[in-house]
């Protein structure tokens, strides 16, 4: 069988059981359960999908050209670092105006991370946006 085929039965199967998980919680009207379930499944695809690019991107990087395996290697540790600063930055601080149960201490640290996250991504893309048309002006001046 073709790896190409092979891509196609498994991107079908992922989608059905998403289709089906998706059905699931629309006839249960979105009760705890099926909400639950329907969160599990995006983890597990997120996870699929970030853990297939880096496993798949490592193997071609090693195939193609070894020495650029270093350079994913810097990257990676790039990220890691990124999301360090973001959690040490994370406040974690109790939510204030909140009439519920308080969700635990991990679970605010952890809210604040992505919440940093998404700051500092956001911030780099304005940067990338910026840098790129100053560059672009730069070229086509001459």
């Amino acid at each position: 069988m073709k790896y190409s085929k092979i891509v196609k039965i498994v991107l079908l199967v992922l989608m059905v059981i998403s289709v089906a998980i998706g059905v699931w919680g629309f006839v249960a009207d979105f009760n705890d359960a099926s909400v639950n379930g329907l969160l599990r499944w995006a983890y597990v695809m997120v996870v699929l999908g970030i853990g297939i690019a880096v496993i798949l991107g490592l193997a071609i990087a090693v195939i193609n050209n070894p020495k650029s395996l270093i350079k994913m290697l810097i990257f990676l540790v790039g990220c890691a670092v990124i999301v360090g600063v973001a959690y040490f930055l994370a406040s974690g601080d109790p939510l204030v105006g909140y009439i519920g149960a308080q969700p635990s201490e991990g679970t605010l640290k952890m809210t604040d991370t992505i919440l940093n996250l998404a700051y500092i991504t956001c911030g780099a893309a304005i940067l990338a946006i910026i840098a790129g048309a100053c560059l672009e002006a730069c070229r086509n001046r001459k």
